[in-house]
């Protein structure tokens, strides 16, 4: 019979608040959490937070300091069928005087059927839910259901942080590695720490991986336990969108470098380079507009080349355009003109086109005035005093004059 081996990170989890590292706005004794449980009547909360940041491991001590039944669900692999099971388990324990935590973990995953059928059972107390996910609950999960929870937001571990889990994992002679004497090199321990992007969960799975290579843990060691590091990046999850935010961003600000860091941050975790050329050429005219009339060229060039070549040889015509428009002089006034035009044509309606800007190619058209005084440009070299708005608009002005 095959043993069971355990993973390190899920032997070193905290039974108790106490030994839970991080999160102090959350785990605080003047907290929201530590009110509840004390007074043992806990809300129905959503975690909010990175990956390997405590939301499990929260749950899982909430549900033993509450002493309730605690059922674990996946939203990947579990549904409403099941949901009923738990249901029905929950409605035994309260003839017991016993809660029940029902966790879903990617509780973002769980469509508007499934998040809806938990709405009766938390309202009549059948279940305390603890829902887990990555991305934003704004964006992912109902309103209905939103408005029966508390969100708590979890941040990504400092680097103390992860060094105090790692140092304790490294060292604990019952769960966990102590009995190995590791040993780390000069630098080596921070090492590990910078390669876990403030997930504890990679943290100890690359320090569980340096333990099988070599208990004197090196620089090298733990190189090759990490082997590359992880971009976190999901295309359809909340960093996507704060990724390209940072680069249009930058791009504004004028600032190339860090214009080349976040595009590089897009690129290397997988981003499609159209989507990126997309939004270039979108920049192009949004914020640098009429002070340079050949940023729209580069980006649209860049977006032809990326089209034409693809990965990875388009990166490059991609920085090319990305460090042109940051180095651009910036003009917005082309953007929030056309806003203030389009604001216009709501508030205004469909007014009529004024007669002698209208096309006459009817003789009916001609009687009825259409075309009539209309003054055209080249017979007047182009200094005609002519009105071109409706009389709803006369005189309305959308650019500076230096631009007209």
């Amino acid at each position: 019979m095959a043993i069971k081996i355990i993973p390190l990170a899920e032997r070193m989890r905290p039974d108790c608040l106490e030994d839970f590292v991080g999160q102090p706005e959350i785990t605080g004794s003047d907290k929201l959490l530590q009110k509840a449980l004390t007074a043992g009547r806990l809300p129905s909360l959503i975690f909010w937070g990175p990956p390997g940041t405590g939301k499990t491991t929260l749950a899982l001590i909430i549900a033993k300091q509450l002493k309730a039944d605690f059922i674990r669900f996946s939203a990947v692999t579990e549904g409403v069928k099941d949901l009923r099971k738990v249901i029905d388990t929950a409605r035994s324990n309260q003839l017991l005087d016993k809660n029940t935590l029902l966790f879903i973990d990617e509780i973002h995953r769980w469509n508007k059927a499934q998040q809806d059928a938990l709405l009766p059972h938390l309202e009549d107390g059948t279940i305390i839910l603890i829902g887990a996910t990555t991305e934003n609950p704004s964006f992912e999960i109902r309103s209905a259901l939103l408005s029966r929870v508390r969100v708590i937001v979890l941040k990504h571990l400092t680097s103390a942080d992860i060094k105090l889990i790692v140092v304790r994992a490294a060292t604990d002679l019952k769960k966990g590695l102590g009995a190995m004497g590791l040993t780390f090199g000069a630098g080596a321990l921070e090492l590990l720490c910078d390669l876990s992007g403030g997930d504890a969960r990679t943290a100890m799975n690359i320090l569980e991986t340096c333990a099988l290579l070599n208990p004197i843990i090196d620089l090298e060691v733990v190189k090759e336990a990490a082997q590359k590091v992880s971009l976190q990046y999901d295309k359809d999850g909340e960093n996507h969108y704060n990724l390209i935010s940072a680069l249009h961003k930058s791009m504004r600000g004028s600032d190339a470098n860090a214009t080349l860091y976040w595009l590089a941050r897009m690129l290397e975790a997988g981003e499609d380079p159209m989507y990126i050329a997309r939004r270039l050429v979108r920049f192009a005219s949004e914020d640098v507009g009429l002070a340079n009339s050949q940023a729209l060229n580069q980006a649209v060039a860049a977006y032809n080349a990326a089209r034409f070549i693809g990965l990875p040889e388009c990166k490059l015509n991609l920085a090319q355009a990305a460090v042109y428009l940051a180095k651009c002089q910036k003009s917005n006034a082309l953007y929030a003109a056309y806003n203030q035009a389009a604001e216009d044509t709501r508030t205004t309606g469909n007014v009529g086109v004024p007669l002698h800007l209208r096309n006459a190619p009817t003789s009916l058209m001609k009687e009825l005035g259409y075309g009539a005084d209309y003054q055209y440009s080249p017979d007047f070299d182009y200094q005609e005093k002519q009105e071109y708005l409706p009389e709803e608009l006369k005189g309305r002005k959308y650019l500076p004059e230096t631009t007209k």
